[in-house]
């Protein structure tokens, strides 16, 4: 039997959609057992990293979007200059709730995307930009990011 790793990879990155399996993950703050993902409100790297470890395509799972590219670097993912169905989206900052937040998911071709959305704190699936404003992408995509092991 062969595994067909990028099918397996999206056909998840698609079923996850509407799933609430990343809404929280347990830590120890200040010495006190807490949900820093706040019910799903913080996911976007923990469903990300989830998804990419359970594939072997990085090390270990994530709270934040830092340590999530971080360790995709580590894992030999490479920046490209356009988008490949199955890579990885790295939007630019947005004010959210009073707080500067970097967001990341999967690009699932024409436009669109999937990652977790901190009103329903459930992976969604939106347009790869969040739409446009006046002709430019609402959200602006940073960067770009590709494992070769995704190849197909």
């Amino acid at each position: 039997m062969k595994i067909f790793l990028f099918d397996s990879y999206l056909s998840a990155i698609q079923n996850s959609v509407g799933a609430r399996s990343f809404q929280t993950l347990w830590a120890a703050v200040d010495g006190e057992k807490r949900d820093i993902l706040r019910g799903g409100e913080l996911s976007c790297a923990s469903f990300v990293s989830g998804i990419l470890l359970w594939f072997g395509l990085i090390k270990e799972k994530h709270a934040t979007v830092a340590g999530t590219l971080r360790d995709m670097e580590k894992s030999g993912w490479k920046e490209i200059s356009e988008p490949r169905v199955g890579c990885i989206l790295h939007w630019e900052k947005a004010l959210i709730n009073g707080s500067w937040n970097e967001h990341i998911g999967f690009f699932l071709g024409q436009r669109t995307a999937v990652s977790n959305d901190y009103h329903t704190r459930v992976p969604i699936e939106h347009h790869w930009t969040y739409g446009e404003v006046n002709g430019k992408p609402a959200r602006k995509i940073t960067r770009i990011l590709w494992h070769t092991s995704l190849e197909h």
